[in-house]
């Protein structure tokens, strides 16, 4: 008898949870994924000239944390600082950027002078001896920019 029992209360929880389930998946269709139609994004590299800088006073005007843009550089950032034509090219404020020898991803923090073309100033705190050594060179910097989807 008591095997009956357990038998016929374990048929009546079926009973209850098939309901539940079957209410649950005629819903779930309903409920759609949201597209949020981000804009596409690809790579494009360039040759750039590469020169690091610090916060340092005799490198910049005023105080030498403090960004064209208004962002405050600390020690150990991962920042650039862009010629206005890279500007015009598509980079902006915060754009994401590889530079070859680094691993890090490098975010445009600051803008050059305008007399500067095709150039980058590489943030390395203050440790003025290793900007010293970086030099000046020719590097492919890769920068994301936005697919045109609207082509016919």
């Amino acid at each position: 008898m008591r095997v009956c029992l357990k038998l016929r209360n374990h048929r009546n929880s079926y009973f209850f949870k098939l309901p539940t389930v079957l209410l649950f998946l005629s819903i779930f269709p309903a409920c759609k994924r949201i597209n949020r139609s981000e804009p596409e994004v690809d790579w494009d590299t360039i040759c750039v000239t590469a020169t690091a800088y610090n916060s340092t006073h005799y490198q910049t005007e005023g105080d030498p944390s403090i960004t064209a843009w208004g962002d405050t550089l600390k020690p150990g950032m991962r920042a650039i600082a862009v010629s206005r034509d890279l500007l015009r090219m598509g980079l902006d404020h915060n754009s994401q950027v590889k530079i070859e020898g680094f691993d890090s991803i490098y975010l445009v923090k600051d803008k050059m002078h305008y007399r500067w073309r095709n150039k980058i100033d590489i943030y390395m705190g203050e440790d003025v001896k290793k900007a010293r050594k970086f030099g000046r060179k020719k590097i492919n910097m890769a920068y994301i920019f936005k697919k045109d989807t609207t082509q016919n």
